[in-house]
């Protein structure tokens, strides 16, 4: 491995952690798209920048273009607040605005400069080890590991300094308030830091994947955990193994880096999405498969205890009555006979003792209003589950 092709990864894997931290907030937040409009509409600021300095390596741009990215917020927060239309239509509002802004500037006074579609949409981190930060002479490395580095340095240590503020804010606004905390002052602290970040990614590698690592990681991380901290960190790890292994899939396909990164994300998360213990679509298929096994034996236990006649009670009856399928009436009879909820005698079902229990309880649950209670009820009564 050549020193550039660590350089990039290294790159990529401190973009990463950069934008995971401010992106599970997000996410928590419900504001994952914002992102995407900060990233669009910080276009003018670069620009705007560019005029003032001539230079498009001047720190002045990344301050003009978080200042946009604030506004782009401000904006976004002022539409959604009068009532008239709801945050997504605000977005969707705000950013191609002032995008198109930046584009039209570009195309009447900064045709001869490089801010084209690539350098603002794609980026590309092939090119970033080429642009060094030199100081009398001594290399010091690549300007955006410096850049970028700085920004994830500043984020860790206000994640440090407020994490009970942000923790608080995010999930209880009016708790924080009461607390002390301005939950205003915290959001458009993170969407500052959230602007910040985006900027200072956006050269090494483009709005699309600062996109992607803000919000994918994130959304892969929600579906394995509520806990915030272990969040974080599993947003970390999925857009540091993502930054790596995309690294190695386009090396491997001569294709896009920025472009492989964020196909791995989408892998990541759609494995997730597909297989996470809780929230995964196989787990809650499955867990709604067994609820509704559970449903069809507390309603079989409720129908033997309501009727004593021998008829209705049959093996060969019971289809017919409760009018079901062959193999759900299977399924539910075995699984109250595992439980030991029922027996046999001459094909005619009756309640055991443990069976009358459970469904007398059941019954009180229903009759009171606390069928909340049945899932513990059930927990305290079944060894084997639908």
């Amino acid at each position: 491995m050549t020193s550039a092709q660590f350089e990039i990864q290294l790159i990529a894997c401190i973009v990463a952690i950069a934008c995971a931290i401010p992106g599970t907030f997000l996410v928590l937040r419900k504001m994952a798209m914002i992102s995407d409009a900060i990233s669009h509409s910080i276009l003018p600021g670069i620009v705007i920048g560019f005029f003032i300095t001539h230079d498009l390596n001047s720190p002045f741009l990344i301050v003009l273009a978080a200042i946009t990215g604030i506004i782009t917020v401000v904006l976004v927060e002022y539409i959604q607040k009068t009532g008239l239309v709801k945050e997504d239509t605000a977005i969707g509002l705000v950013f191609p605005i002032l995008f198109s802004i930046g584009v039209i500037l570009i195309a009447k006074n900064a045709n001869d400069v490089h801010l084209d579609v690539d350098a603002v949409l794609l980026g590309e981190l092939a090119f970033a080890p080429f642009d060094r930060f030199v100081v009398s002479g001594f290399d010091l490395g690549p300007k955006s590991l410096w850049i970028i580095g700085c920004i994830l340095i500043i984020t860790v240590i206000l994640l440090f300094a407020f994490f009970k503020e942000l923790k608080v804010s995010t999930f209880d606004a009016g708790l924080s308030a009461s607390l002390g905390f301005s939950p205003a002052l915290i959001h458009y602290g993170l969407m500052t830091m959230s602007s910040i970040t985006t900027v200072g990614a956006f050269d090494a590698v483009g709005a699309i994947l600062v996109v992607a690592l803000m919000i994918a990681p994130a959304a892969a991380a929600y579906l394995l955990t509520n806990d915030l901290k272990r969040m974080l960190l599993y947003a970390i790890c999925f857009g540091i193994f993502s930054a790596i292994s995309g690294y190695w899939v386009a090396h491997a396909l001569d294709a896009s880096i920025a472009g492989s990164i964020t196909t791995m994300l989408g892998l990541v998360f759609l494995l997730l999405y597909l297989f996470a213990p809780n929230k995964g679509i196989i787990a809650v298929l499955y867990r709604e498969k067994q609820q509704r096994t559970e449903v069809s034996l507390l309603t079989f236990l409720l129908h033997l205890k309501n009727h004593t006649e021998e008829t209705e009670r049959h093996v060969n009856h019971l289809n017919e009555h409760i009018n079901w399928q062959k193999v759900r009436s299977k399924t539910v009879l075995e699984l109250a006979l595992k439980n030991n909820m029922i027996k046999f005698d001459k094909n005619i079902v009756s309640l055991t003792k443990k069976g009358e229990k459970f469904t007398s309880q059941a019954i009180d649950y229903i009759i009171t209003n606390q069928d909340a209670k049945i899932e513990h009820m059930k927990d305290d009564f079944f060894l084997f589950r639908g």
